[in-house]
């Protein structure tokens, strides 16, 4: 490499090497700016997800069927009641220890006002293990 020296007497030719240091400079300060913005660019939001599996829910024997027709008719375990009926027995079952499940089983055509208003009935009772049941879907 030959950079100038003091000698005044040469030729004052042009160099004809290419001078690295800019090029490095700069392409330092591109990768201080990619160490730095690469992590920014990570717009996860850390979340537990649902772990889903594809056996088919197997019901206990402490569960309570409750079934929602058409009309609007609730039976529980089968047996047709009246609002008051069902609100007394829900509150007996929230009393037991272990509190049973409560499966719901709504006809597809029912009011939904209907099947809210179990539901709201079993949650002001204190069942807190209510879910509900349906067909898969064929596909």
């Amino acid at each position: 490499m030959a950079f100038g020296d003091f000698n005044r007497q040469q030729n004052s030719a042009p160099m004809a090497e290419i001078n690295m240091v800019p090029l490095i400079d700069v392409m330092l300060v591109l990768l201080v700016i990619f160490i730095i913005t690469a992590p920014l660019l990570t717009h996860s939001v850390k979340i537990d997800l649902p772990k889903a599996s594809s056996t088919p829910n197997l019901t206990k024997p402490e569960n309570i069927q409750l079934a929602v027709d058409a009309k609007g008719g609730v039976y529980w375990n089968g047996e047709a009641l009246e609002r008051d009926a069902w609100r007394s027995r829900m509150q007996a079952a929230a009393r037991q220890a272990p509190q049973p499940e409560v499966h719901i089983r709504g006809d597809a055509t029912a009011a939904y006002g209907k099947v809210a208003t179990v539901l709201a009935d079993a949650s002001k009772a204190g069942l807190t293990r209510i879910g509900f049941v349906s067909n898969p879907e064929d596909r």
